[in-house]
């Protein structure tokens, strides 16, 4: 038996991380993020025996709950050490002696498993990074420092020295060494081979930490110039405009410079601070949720395509700001032109952004170019964000994804696939959106005002506490697995000339990119002020005493908590009284007290700013609140019935706001969703047969309206199309709207995206796909009429009779 001696730290060592040196954890809570077993033993790996290494994992073990590295482990006698270690640091001369320090170590922690059947030590791989800057291409090595993975001492000295303030400490998911001795015994070759795993592991991390060098801006543009695709481009460019080649060249140059990203760490790093109390300033905390798998994604070597929802401006600052302080370097981003002004523009651009127009139409040369410039960026292995839906939701539902980015992602990865492209949707919430008030202006009619450094002060000035920021990761999209499971023999495909599409990738974009948006919902963060404002919206006069609407909160969580909408949704974890002090806190209610208690409000002006909240999370009730109104509407019913309806609507309703069940699914959800109604005391079933209890049924008709305005809407299209058979697409679309302002201002809805066409269009396509109208738009009668009996039954009758008269005035003044 081997007894490894354990390394002492000097006093010097321990003085200078304990008062110099600043550390950074990933995560930040290992114990419960890795699932780690403190009641079983923990060897730490490392890549590079370095005494300052261990001082600073020793700090981080002590701040964190976790043993101590430098205290050895006594196993069934045996004194061992509760670190190991890779490989020797290099020589200050000569080459790297082919040794593995680690390999006696790892032998000697395999016999003692096989020694002992019960013993199950965890294995626990810790990165440290000094610095974390990519370095230049080209760069020479004395200006790329924290570049080597295994410096020597004088190297790691200037390093440390350099980077004392910049510290990560990279917590790694751990290694049952039970199960490696149990599958494949001690036996020398896997000692080796698992060597050769771990060196390649701390290599990922490398990259996933700092990325790959960047290139010199200059040299990139005179890569993009060199391009077969861009020359062949500048040449149409030449011929079509009659210009010259210089002035064609210039063209292009100046569009590579306008869509080039100048990224720089330095700013990454020394912005790092600020943001930390710029956040602190804004938001009480930011919650982030599901990054575990990211950095999995990252140290498996996964090309990482980010493709977050867009809410706010802010957007683009919290993702790169959390996604650094998850131990990962910042995406490239794709921006919106209209970013790129000063001072914003440099910043962000240095920052990572790189900036596209609005449309590419018409211009075959700034096309190509940037589409050469993202494959470019894909081939060099940085990782990339941007907003599938295009541009800000100004009504806090996911948009229609737009699928240009999208396409060219794929269309990059059929040409170069050195990495697995991943696809990661990110869901982002916010107790208060800084635009919501311009966003409620510009639904109702106000012009979209440009973005200038006057708006950027102006936002300055409002900066103050708006209660907390929700980042949550979604299900990534393995690209090459989706592909396999979607599209038979699409590697024939690769490879195929640029000019030249597989015929399958314009629908599978479409359907990837409808994916996205579903597993962006799926990852939906409930705070206290969407789900209160969810509840006061559903009240008829935008009214609730607190006893009922806590009773509602409580409610609501445990129908999610109870029959999860997803795995990476989250929910508040305090009590329902908890929940709605912090939304009361945030003052955007109406609070009245009198002798029976407080009651909370919305005046209209409220109710219209609030609804951008409610419809964060709108989807996640959209099912329970199909069910609860048609119980609501029909005092005795069969669950088969409920089954027939839900099947009808689900369809149109999932269209418009990216639910996640399939067809298969729907039958159990409805069953899961009746049966936790039932133990809430909502209903009765009785042998299949539902009946409303009366005592709650006040809570059953809350539910219930959350889903009513998009049922109206439904019922205004579906009567237009009972009427009018034969009927203009925008004409259909007009007129719906048109019916429907009326029917807000009549019947009070406070929701703008009730009359948004964008809406509107989504439902008549949705219609179109279902062959409720042919392909010529013609309505098909008996479809339609079923479809608008259904949900007129499920609309209350002053809303029926409103449309009804509203059709009858529109009849007038068209005769």
């Amino acid at each position: 038996m081997i007894t490894i001696m354990q390394q002492t730290p000097s006093m010097l060592s321990r003085s200078f991380v304990n008062g110099l040196v600043k550390s950074q954890y990933v995560p930040d809570n290992p114990v419960d993020a890795l699932k780690l077993d403190l009641t079983r033993p923990i060897v730490y790996a490392l890549k590079t025996k370095s005494m300052t290494d261990l001082v600073a994992l020793q700090r981080a073990c002590k701040e964190l709950g976790l043993p101590d590295p430098l205290t050895p482990i006594k196993v069934n006698g045996v004194i061992i050490p509760s670190h190991v270690c890779l490989d020797n640091p290099a020589p200050l001369f000569g080459k790297t002696k082919n040794t593995d320090v680690f390999f006696d170590e790892f032998q000697q922690l395999l016999r003692l498993h096989k020694d002992d059947k019960v013993l199950d030590i965890q294995l626990m791989p810790v990165a440290l990074f000094w610095g974390r800057a990519p370095g230049k291409e080209g760069q020479v090595p004395l200006l790329s420092l924290a570049n080597s993975i295994s410096p020597s001492r004088l190297r790691k000295t200037l390093i440390v020295g350099l980077n004392r303030k910049d510290n990560l400490v990279r917590f790694n998911n751990p290694v049952s060494l039970r199960f490696m001795a149990d599958q494949h015994g001690s036996d020398e070759k896997l000692a080796q081979k698992l060597i050769r795993v771990a060196k390649i592991h701390f290599s990922r991390q490398k990259l996933a930490a700092s990325g790959p060098k960047l290139p010199n801006r200059y040299q990139l543009f005179e890569q993009l110039l060199r391009n077969p695709e861009v020359k062949k481009a500048i040449q149409v460019e030449i011929a079509e405009h009659n210009i010259s080649a210089q002035k064609a060249e210039k063209r292009a140059n100046d569009y590579i410079d306008e869509i080039a990203s100048d990224f720089s760490y330095k700013l990454v790093k020394n912005t790092s601070n600020f943001m930390s109390w710029l956040w602190n300033k804004i938001y009480s905390g930011i919650k982030v949720n599901n990054a575990e798998q990211v950095r999995k994604l990252a140290a498996d070597g996964h090309e990482i395509v980010f493709m977050p929802c867009h809410r706010s401006h802010m957007d683009y600052l919290l993702i790169s700001y959390v996604i650094y302080n998850e131990g990962l370097i910042p995406p490239h981003i794709a921006a919106g032109i209209n970013l790129n002004f000063f001072p914003a523009g440099p910043m962000f651009r240095r920052g990572g952004a790189f900036f596209l127009r609005r449309t590419f139409k018409g211009n075959k040369l700034y096309a190509t170019i940037f589409r050469e410039y993202l494959s470019l960026l894909f081939s060099k292995g940085y990782s990339v964000e941007f907003f599938t839906e295009g541009g800000r939701s100004r009504t806090g539902r996911l948009l229609p994804p737009k699928t240009g980015m999208l396409n060219m992602t794929l269309q990059a990865m059929l040409r170069e696939q050195n990495r697995p492209i991943t696809l990661v949707p990110v869901y982002l919430g916010y107790d208060h959106v800084m635009e919501v008030s311009t966003y409620v202006k510009e639904l109702s009619g106000a012009n979209k005002k440009k973005e200038s450094m006057f708006q950027v002060f102006g936002i300055a000035k409002k900066l103050k506490n708006y209660g907390q920021a929700f980042v949550n990761f979604g299900e990534p999209i393995n690209l090459n697995q989706y592909l396999n499971k979607h599209v038979e023999n699409w590697r024939d495909d690769m490879n195929m000339p640029v000019e030249e599409q597989p015929r399958w990738l314009q629908q599978t974009t479409r359907d990837l990119a409808n994916k996205v948006m579903v597993n962006i919902n799926s990852a939906a963060a409930v705070n206290s002020l969407t789900i209160c404002a969810l509840i006061l919206h559903a009240a008829p006069h935008k009214a609730l005493s607190r006893e009922i609407l806590v009773q509602q909160i409580d409610s609501y969580l445990k129908l999610l908590r109870n029959n999860p909408y997803s795995e990476f949704s989250t929910l508040p974890e305090n009590s329902a009284e908890e929940i709605l002090d912090q939304a009361m806190s945030l003052k955007k209610f109406t609070v009245r007290e009198d002798s029976l208690g407080q009651m909370l409000s919305m005046s209209y002006e409220q109710a219209v700013l609030l609804t951008f909240y409610r419809n964060n999370i709108l989807h996640l009730f959209a099912l329970p609140s199909l069910i609860a109104a048609i119980v609501a509407e029909t005092p005795t019913i069969t669950v088969k019935d409920i089954n027939a309806k839900i099947y009808q609507l689900y369809p149109l309703i999932q269209a418009e706001l990216f639910l996640k069940y399939s067809e298969d699914e729907l039958s159990d959800c409805i069953t899961n969703t009746l049966t936790e109604m039932q133990e809430q005391g909502i209903i009765n079933n009785n042998n299949g047969v539902i009946t409303p209890v009366n005592e709650r049924l006040m809570s059953l008709k809350l539910l219930a309206a959350s889903i009513q305005e998009t049922l109206q809407r439904y019922a205004i299209v579906l009567t237009v199309l009972e009427h009018d058979q034969v009927i203009e697409r925008t004409h259909l679309e007009d007129r719906s709207q048109l019916i429907a302002e009326r029917l807000s201002s009549l019947n009070g809805v406070s929701a703008p995206e009730f009359f948004d066409k964008k809406v509107l269009t989504i439902f008549i396509d949705k219609l179109q796909e279902l062959h409720y109208l042919s392909d010529a738009g013609t309505a098909k009668a008996d479809k339609i009429s079923l479809l608008a009996n259904t949900v007129r039954s499920l609309t209350t009758l002053e809303v029926k009779q409103t449309i009804s008269d509203v059709m009858l005035s529109q009849q007038s003044n068209d005769g």
